[in-house]
């Protein structure tokens, strides 16, 4: 049996950056810090950061007057800004970048008198912080199914948007039926699923054009990203799984197997997915090869809050 390791994998710039800033908010204000829901959507990296001093809350009422809170990677609706505001809260926003140029986008095309269709998953966290920003405006679409039925206003300009983390297939085929059915249906400037959810997807690809037998996606149930890795493998004839953890892959996958894939969602930390390699090899994994189809350098900075913080806490020490 060989392992074909996907490349890239694991940490997007989004995450990478969500995790820093809650690891950095803690060193420079020192726990408890409190992040609003899940930091990303991974078991590991929310157990990891609790067991440094960060306290999980489902909303900021939660949150002591005054306290450090955090937004999630995913995006929050105005509302929640203006809860934080109202209560004293030193507000530390690690929303992903390129959720926030989904939610800029949604303002624009608002403004120009536009009504959007968000393709994305009901209640996934992105998707209740896009839906926010403008109630009334925006009419979800979950799949082909709904887009063969959305009921659209007559007469307005329409244009699309995405949650950054879908499967590019299917969202293809989403696309293709709800422009069949509205032929004016815009297109955003730029395409809002993410650079590292196109890549991750694309790895994928190829790996099953190796002729893969198996797929083991590294992450969480709840994470959007890592849901579609797997998809993407089912959709090709590969057997695939969704494991959070080494202890979750069962001997009988591998049975028979000559190649299996190997690759982990944007919120996955690599330490999860050396355990895996490992637990692979213990069932008799011969080789590990990589199957690179990009390499990732992009790095987004961190808040402005934080980065002041963070120097004044610099001039203290050089004080």
């Amino acid at each position: 049996m060989n392992v074909v390791l996907a490349n890239p994998r694991g940490f997007c710039a989004g995450v990478d950056r969500a995790v820093k800033i809650v690891d950095l908010a803690l060193e420079v204000f020192g726990p408890p810090v409190y992040v609003r829901r899940e930091i990303v959507h991974n078991s590991h990296v929310v157990s990891e950061l609790r067991g440094k001093g960060a306290v999980f809350v489902q909303e900021l009422d939660e949150v002591p007057t005054g306290g450090v809170a955090i937004l999630s990677a995913h995006g929050v609706a105005p509302s929640v800004y203006e809860d934080a505001k109202r209560r004293g809260l030193q507000l530390i926003d690690a929303t992903c970048p390129l959720v926030t140029k989904v939610h800029l986008e949604v303002h624009r095309f608002v403004r120009q008198g536009y009504h959007i269709v968000l393709i994305g998953h009901a209640g996934h966290d992105e998707v209740i912080g896009t839906m926010g920003q403008a109630p009334g405006n925006i009419s979800l679409v979950e799949n082909e199914s709904q887009a063969r039925s959305v009921s659209l206003p007559a007469g307005k300009k329409l244009v699309v948007l995405t949650q950054t983390t879908l499967g590019v297939d299917d969202t293809a085929v989403v696309l293709k039926t709800l422009r069949e059915r509205f032929p004016v249906l815009e297109l955003p400037p730029t395409d809002d699923i993410c650079y590292a959810t196109q890549n991750r997807q694309d790895a994928v690809k190829a790996m099953t054009e190796r002729g893969m037998d198996l797929l083991l996606v590294v992450g969480s149930r709840n994470s959007s990203n890592a849901a579609r890795l797997v998809e993407v493998g089912v959709a090709r004839g590969v057997e695939g799984h969704l494991i959070d953890s080494a202890d979750e892959i069962e001997s009988s996958w591998v049975t028979g197997a000559k190649q299996v894939g190997v690759t982990a969602g944007a919120s996955t930390p690599e330490h999860v997915v050396i355990a895996v390699l490992q637990r692979l090899q213990e069932l008799g994994a011969a080789k590990i090869e990589l199957c690179s189809m990009a390499e990732e350098d992009t790095v987004f900075q961190l808040p402005v809050l934080l980065r002041e913080a963070m120097n004044r806490q610099k001039e203290t020490h050089v004080g």
